[in-house]
């Protein structure tokens, strides 16, 4: 059967699809099958999470490294948060097994969920609000010099 894919998610902003069309690509397409398969979807948050990073110059051999570099410079509310998206997009792509049962561990809808809404809040911390910030401000400049006032610091 086919059927067009929808999701409830927000769209990707403009500002990171403008920018760099494999994270909006990656973030897209998580969306699109989080209600089908919460593995593809935290594994392609894991993705956008990674190409994001990179996009930003961290760029170590792994992601657990570049986390490591980027935790200093995020807000706390997400430095606590990005490493999620590593951990259950590990769950998503290997084969990891509870030590007491041996069951392999599987990404839960809460999970999947909780990686996107994290990459919603990267998206604003790096694209979005610098943006709005950098538009804002050409604005009160030219404010500034129909005035003869000298433009903002």
């Amino acid at each position: 059967m086919i059927y067009p894919l929808g999701s409830t998610r927000p769209p990707c902003p403009k500002e990171v699809e403008i920018v760099n069309e494999n994270i909006s690509d990656d973030y897209k397409e998580a969306c699109l099958v989080e209600q089908y398969s919460k593995k593809a979807a935290a594994a392609l948050a894991r993705r956008c999470l990674q190409n994001m990073l990179h996009d930003q110059g961290i760029k170590k051999n792994d992601l657990n490294k570049e986390i490591d570099e980027v935790m200093t410079k995020l807000p706390s509310h997400l430095s606590a948060a990005i490493d999620a998206i590593r951990t259950i997009g590990n769950f998503a792509a290997h084969p990891i097994k509870y030590q007491n049962t041996g069951e392999i561990v599987e990404v839960e809808k809460g999970e999947a969920e909780w990686s996107l809404d994290v990459l919603e809040q990267l998206f604003d911390f790096y694209y979005v609000a610098p943006e709005k910030l950098k538009v804002k401000r050409g604005e009160l400049n030219k404010k500034l010099q129909a005035t003869g006032k000298p433009n903002l610091k």
